[in-house]
């Protein structure tokens, strides 16, 4: 009789189980076995945060409840495409009438379309900048939210690449 090696019918036959689709062995540390297999299971800790079915006036103020529509998902709710998305914090107040403030969060998606208008994470000289997408005849610059600073052109010297579009913003007050 051989010993090791592939043999005929052993094993779980591949598309089979749970998920229906073929499997890939992982290593992975003994301590996080138990929260992997609860998360494939759909157990894993629910990190949904309360949704409340009350809205919150911003004029005058009106009584709220208790009651709990739902749970959200941050970041299934702010993340659209996970495997391009990447977050990095604001710094300097070169966004500040845009609403970005030194020390926010922004998630930002390298796939989304850098269109005329939105606000992009770009790349100049190796030092990333968050900026808006200016676009006009032909020509396109950064364009900062505060008067303080200048555009920057963007052009085959400027050594500008765009890294992605700032999806949503973080902040604390």
């Amino acid at each position: 009789m051989a010993h090791g090696g592939a043999r005929k019918g052993a094993g779980r036959p591949k598309g089979k189980g749970r998920f229906n689709e073929p499997t890939k062995p992982m290593r992975v540390p003994l301590s996080m076995v138990g929260l992997i297999q609860d998360f494939a299971e759909g157990d894993g800790p629910d990190m949904g945060l309360p949704l409340y079915s009350s809205r919150v006036q911003a004029g005058y103020p009106s009584a709220a409840d208790d009651h709990i529509e739902t749970r959200i998902d941050l970041t299934r709710h702010l993340v659209k495409q996970p495997s391009s998305t990447f977050l990095v914090r604001a710094s300097g107040d070169s966004m500040i009438d845009a609403g970005i403030r030194d020390g926010d969060l922004l998630i930002v998606d390298r796939n989304a379309k850098a269109v005329n208008g939105k606000v992009v994470v770009a790349a100049i000289d190796g030092e990333l900048t968050v900026k808006f997408l200016i676009e006009k005849k032909g020509t396109a610059v950064l364009m900062p939210a505060n008067p303080k600073f200048l555009p920057i052109p963007i052009n085959s010297e400027s050594g500008v690449h765009i890294w992605g579009v700032v999806t949503s913003s973080v902040h604390e007050h």
